[in-house]
């Protein structure tokens, strides 16, 4: 069964840095196409984030050069480092197939305030 489970956010200052974990169980994981998605209070979730089975990444543009999708096929684990976060950035964050046909875990919280 394939289930999806992140973890990592938290509260922190504007300019801070999280570190995201999603790990993934089933045989699916290092096949795929993984992304990173996010869902700001009121908004629609929007993919901020993909990598490829063979480490190619692509961003959003309001994330270019802050945040860094990474993944470990043998850990089937996720990874999205946020550097110099935005007020803009908060939201709940999930991981999910670049298509987002797969079961949607519970995300994890991010937000940027002071």
């Amino acid at each position: 069964q394939v289930q999806l489970v992140e973890s990592g956010g938290g509260l922190v200052q504007p300019g801070g840095s999280l570190r995201l974990s999603c790990v993934a169980s089933g045989n699916f994981f290092s096949i795929r196409t993984m992304g990173w998605f996010r869902q700001a209070p009121g908004k629609q979730r929007e993919l901020v984030a993909t990598i490829t089975s063979d480490g190619t990444t692509t961003y959003t543009d309001s994330v270019k050069g802050r945040f860094t999708v990474s993944r470990d096929n043998a850990k089937n684990t996720l990874y999205l480092q946020m550097d110099s976060l935005k007020p803009e950035d908060t939201g709940v964050y999930y991981c999910n197939s670049r298509s987002g046909l797969l079961p949607w875990g519970q995300g994890t919280q991010v937000t940027v305030s002071s």
